[in-house]
């Protein structure tokens, strides 16, 4: 029996990089799956087809969740087809680099709409779900750039911080209905948009991380299904950092011959 045997979940974002690594690891433990999809259906199926595979229960749903509507209809969906809902990952988002100034209020209202309203309304859908089973636990991805700076990420920073915050009040409100909220802030975690990124390789990443490595979507999977596991049935309201400890290092920066 896997620690999430008979839990029920939906995770946003799943058809690639670190929400599919997350789906993945939460069903080889068990769970039965939703995995969301915006526009990578092709790795969501394939995700699904690899979970059947193992003898665990998943389907794919597709949802625009820059709509609150669609963020909704999701929800109730992936309760509906679980015939409840246990666990929540809130981890659907787009990242946009762009100077403070050069920000136009297009980009900031997608990556806000995205990474953070998504999030509220997922949330607050499942919640009611989760109310009538008697309790459940909600995982929202942040960053650790909603904790540190680093230049041209001003509009994504917010949203990563906005999500810390929202982690915490949320822990707070839903303790009495038993419902603990905690969140994962990833760091360099190699996923297939940083190949995108001019001159970036492993070899590199792996320089900016103190651990020696860059992380993986299974390095991210395994805390979550920790997160939302009894095993962490007296965490809530916390954020833990997967990041090789990127977070805790002073952010001081000299050359050294």
């Amino acid at each position: 029996m896997g620690a999430l045997e008979g839990r029920k979940a939906l995770v946003t974002g799943s058809g690639i990089g670190i929400g599919r690594g997350i789906a993945l690891e939460l069903a080889a433990q068990g769970a039965s799956v939703v995995l969301h999809y915006a526009h990578s259906r092709e790795g969501a199926e394939e995700a699904v087809r690899a979970i059947q595979e193992s003898g665990v229960r998943a389907c794919a749903v597709g949802a625009d969740l820059t709509r609150v509507e669609e963020c909704r209809r999701l929800t109730a969906e992936a309760a509906r087809w679980l015939e409840g809902l246990d666990v929540l990952v809130n981890n659907a988002g787009v990242t946009r680099t762009a100077s403070f100034l050069e920000t136009s209020e297009a980009t900031y209202q997608e990556v806000m709409d995205l990474n953070m309203r998504s999030y509220f309304f997922c949330a607050q859908e499942a919640v009611r779900h989760m109310q009538r089973q008697g309790g459940g636990a909600i995982l929202n991805i942040t960053s650790v750039h909603g904790a540190s700076g680093f230049a041209g990420h001003a509009a994504y920073a917010a949203s990563k911080g906005a999500i810390i915050a929202f982690t915490r009040e949320l822990a707070i409100e839903l303790a009495p209905m038993h419902i603990r909220v905690n969140a994962i802030g990833p760091g360099v975690v190699e996923v297939p948009r940083y190949f995108e990124i001019r001159g970036y390789t492993t070899e590199f990443g792996s320089t900016l991380v103190p651990w020696g490595r860059v992380g993986t979507p299974e390095d991210v999977g395994r805390a979550a299904a920790f997160l939302v596991s009894d095993a962490a049935d007296f965490i809530t309201g916390q954020v833990l950092f997967v990041d090789g400890g990127t977070n805790a290092r002073m952010g001081l920066w000299w050359e050294r011959e």
